[in-house]
């Protein structure tokens, strides 16, 4: 089940998503599943862009992300339910993939922002579940525009957290703002309108404080 040519050959595989682990589309039917691979990038990658160094099961990137992802989905916050991760040990290296559940006609803010197709109130409400996704302790590394996706109902989601981790409030929450503003600035058809796009968020990150959402 984490071989993406099992779900080929299966007939499975109904798309695929951009990025460097070429995550796959699963239909079963009742079921969408999203496969992603674990793939290194930067320099790295030049040595091994799949095999990480195995230091017991519980310190793969696979087992700590399927388990804060089940953490914060049984919390309530808006993030894929996490259906398998898994490992395949190779002497002192594995490899890994996680399955979650795919969520339905979704687009990347990203892709929003670049078709024009957003609002103050929507940028507001992504503010307003980074703020309940930090009120929860959440640090995620990679926040930008690609990794907050919107569904037809304007429900905001966020995605992969490969690498994030539960911290006590600190410097981290705005950096991971301070990152998503960088992102915006590659999407917004100007500079001015990615500092606009980030005011309302910053709106809606402050619009949760004392709300006691979680």
């Amino acid at each position: 089940m984490l071989d993406p040519e099992y779900w080929r050959d299966s007939g499975h595989v109904v798309g695929q998503a951009p990025g460097r682990g070429q995550s796959l589309f699963l239909d079963l039917g009742e079921q969408q599943w999203v496969l992603r691979p674990y793939r290194r990038g930067g320099m790295v990658a030049r040595l091994s862009r799949s095999h990480y160094l195995w230091t017991g099961i519980e310190r793969t990137r696979a087992f700590r992300e399927v388990e804060l992802t089940a953490t914060l989905f049984d919390a309530g916050l808006p993030v894929p339910r996490p259906i398998l991760g898994g490992v395949i040990r190779q002497g002192p290296t594995y490899q890994a993939a996680l399955i979650t559940q795919r969520l339905p006609q979704t687009r990347a803010l990203a892709e929003a922002l670049a078709s024009h197709e957003v609002d103050a109130e929507l940028l507001a409400d992504v503010g307003r579940v980074i703020r309940r996704c930090h009120d929860q302790g959440l640090d995620h590394v990679d926040l930008n525009a690609r990794n907050l996706l919107i569904d037809t109902t304007r429900q905001v989601w966020l995605i992969d957290l490969d690498r994030c981790r539960l911290r006590r409030p600190g410097r981290w929450q705005d950096a991971n703002l301070a990152r998503l503003g960088r992102s915006l600035e590659r999407f917004c058809a100007t500079s001015t309108a990615a500092a606009q796009a980030l005011a309302e968020i910053q709106r809606g990150y402050r619009s949760e404080e004392g709300s006691g959402s979680h």
